[in-house]
């Protein structure tokens, strides 16, 4: 299916300015996309609010508008320039966002301007929990057990009936912004308000914990004749309970059995349109959970795509113009291909807790990184130690002077909580001869991890 020739002028909206958990990945795509739709012969109005950023440059976009990402803003934007056609996803969660917005005031019927790439029935299913749950049942995916709730009462009442732990998800924000782990009815109230406070439509998802499981993620592809591939298979180092954003992440998946691999790839493939779909699970059994559904460029997305070579936001901006797989070269090839990874790639968070001492170090579901490294590598032991030392901490190595004279027992109670340096508290308790059962109780880090860092 050839590109559309009814529309000519497009608009792609940023994701702002780059604030803790929402780091700057998302300039490298939505630089792609913009360039990508130019290569095509369309006119692109970006609008942006961060001038620190490549998608800004004159040489990306026709037209650049440098102002607040706000309705008021967007919307007197759009008026102005009359574009036939929005590409949201490029710009994160705040792309996502202000489109729905957009869509829900009027603006896109009253200036005729079509959402391109995914429809707002599609936000709205990915994003809004409940609309998420009843789609993952009709396609008989397996969800965790959750209530929808809209006040500290209704949660109160919802945590009951599922069953501490519990883990809080506001709908409509992005890095799990005011989420958390409540073990008790104190915690949850506490999480609660900050969450209803911080989710744009005020709901919140209550959810059994399903802490300690496996993370597994996969970047899906899919164009307008139902063809899907899936880009590449990433591994969390971290279990569940750590955001994806703040934990180690390992390509291609290295511990899992072809059962569960191919299990968890053929539900991926169920979702519609081009994502990222992650999953949760059972360490013990092939039991799992779908977790989430990004129908947008996510920082998994930038992993992704720089781990396999393969251009994701250029790809997805072309489908979104009606393209398909077939027709998108890709240097010698087309993009309907599954890359094959004959090497590790393992992405490592970089956090700005140096510039914030006082700020609490340990991880949960709300990210705190603010960039992230890239390893490649035969190994994972060299891809961990590349990583390491492109950090930038003033750490060469898997060893941090800090731990040399702490107790075995504090640094075992020390790595349970998850703080960012975990993994150089876990060397020292391998150097201190600890077993790796012990290790891998306090952490429920995958023994295969384990055993690379003893390696090391």
């Amino acid at each position: 299916m050839p590109k559309r020739t009814d529309i000519h002028k497009i608009m792609v909206i940023g994701s702002g300015p780059i604030v803790i958990g929402q780091a700057a990945e998302f300039d490298y795509a939505g630089t792609q996309a913009c360039l990508a739709l130019r290569e095509e012969g369309y006119e692109v109005v970006l609008a942006n609010s961060n001038p620190a950023t490549i998608m800004t440059d004159r040489a990306i976009a026709d037209r650049i508008y440098m102002e607040p990402l706000t309705l008021e803003y967007v919307a007197k934007i759009i008026r102005h320039e009359r574009p036939d056609a929005i590409v949201p996803g490029i710009g994160g969660q705040t792309g996502l966002n202000l489109a729905m917005q957009l869509e829900k005031k009027g603006i896109l019927h009253e200036c005729q301007v079509e959402l391109l790439g995914t429809s707002c029935e599609s936000i709205e299913r990915a994003e809004d929990r409940e609309l998420f749950k009843e789609l993952c049942q009709s396609i008989g995916e397996p969800v965790i057990p959750s209530e929808i709730t809209y006040s500290v009462e209704e949660a109160i009442k919802a945590a009951n009936e599922i069953g501490y732990p519990v883990v809080l998800r506001p709908a409509f924000t992005l890095g799990g912004t005011g989420g958390g782990f409540a073990e008790n009815e104190r915690e949850l109230v506490d999480i609660m308000k900050n969450a209803l406070k911080l989710s744009p439509v005020h709901q919140v998802l209550v959810e059994k914990s399903v802490k300690g499981y496996k993370e597994i993620e996969f970047e899906v592809m899919r164009d307008a004749t139902d063809r899907a591939i899936t880009i590449c298979g990433m591994e969390n180092v971290d279990p569940v309970g750590v955001h994806t954003g703040d934990s180690i992440v390992v390509a291609p998946i290295l511990t899992l059995n072809d059962h569960d691999f191919n299990m968890l790839r053929d539900s991926a493939l169920k979702i519609e349109g081009g994502c990222n779909v992650q999953f949760a699970l059972d360490p013990d059994s092939s039991q799992y959970y779908l977790i989430e559904v990004n129908p947008r460029v996510s920082r998994s997305s930038a992993l992704a795509s720089k781990a396999s070579g393969y251009p994701i936001a250029r790809v997805t901006a072309k489908i979104a113009v009606g393209m398909t797989l077939d027709e998108i070269k890709i240097s010698e090839s087309t993009a309907n291909f599954e890359p094959a990874l004959d090497y590790i790639v393992a992405k490592m968070p970089r956090f700005p807790f140096d510039k914030f001492a006082s700020a609490a170090n340990t991880l949960g579901t709300q990210m705190k990184a603010t960039g992230e490294v890239m390893g490649i590598g035969r190994t994972l032991e060299e891809c961990l130690l590349k990583s390491i030392r492109s950090l930038e901490i003033g750490v060469c190595h898997l060893y941090m002077a800090k731990f040399d004279h702490t107790p075995s027992e504090e640094l075992l109670e020390y790595i349970s909580r998850s703080p960012d340096d975990r993994i150089y508290a876990i060397a020292q308790l391998i150097r201190n001869g600890v077993s790796l059962d012990d290790i891998f109780e306090a952490t429920k880090i995958t023994k295969y991890f384990l055993e690379v860092m003893k390696n090391i």
